[in-house]
């Protein structure tokens, strides 16, 4: 079975160098609370700045929950993530889909998209579970478009 990959883009006023440290940088700040899969609410969202690094939450009493790692780091044009997050919705370094976060010069600007592929690595469930982040994902790249705005709005 193969399922297509979700894919979608936003246009950011900040060139892509800005628009990839905001993404990187200040994901704990822009990311939606309570779209986590930490016991508790998040405090923090961290992506270590280099290939291999870890893509986790953190809680307000410091406890950590894994989403994946970095596979690519390559400031400003283009990040890929391993999501190692299964079925149900816990952290599971087994089940590993890829999410690649782009940013292309657009005018003053830059297109962001954001691709989540290799979704039937999820198993027998993979479809419920690519129908779900179908409905996450828009609202995620939504946040950080508006996050961008009112960061680069005098």
């Amino acid at each position: 079975m193969t399922i297509a990959p979700f894919v979608r883009s936003v246009s950011v006023k900040a060139p892509p160098d800005r628009a990839f440290a905001l993404f990187t940088g200040d994901i704990g700040r822009w990311w939606p609370r309570g779209m986590t899969i930490g016991e508790q609410p998040h405090a923090d969202v961290v992506i270590e700045k280099q290939p291999g690094g870890r893509w986790f939450e953190r809680a307000d009493d410091g406890t950590e929950t894994q989403w994946g790692k970095v596979l690519a780091w390559e400031p400003p044009r283009r990040l890929l993530l391993a999501w190692q997050v299964g079925t149900g919705w816990k952290y599971d370094p087994a089940s590993e889909t890829e999410v690649e976060v782009t940013f292309a010069p657009e005018g003053t600007g830059t297109l962001v998209t954001l691709e989540h592929r290799n979704l039937e690595r999820l198993g027998v469930n993979a479809q419920a579970m690519a129908t779900q982040l179908s409905g996450g994902w828009p609202k995620i790249i939504q946040f950080f478009a508006d996050y961008v705005e009112k960061e680069t709005t005098p």
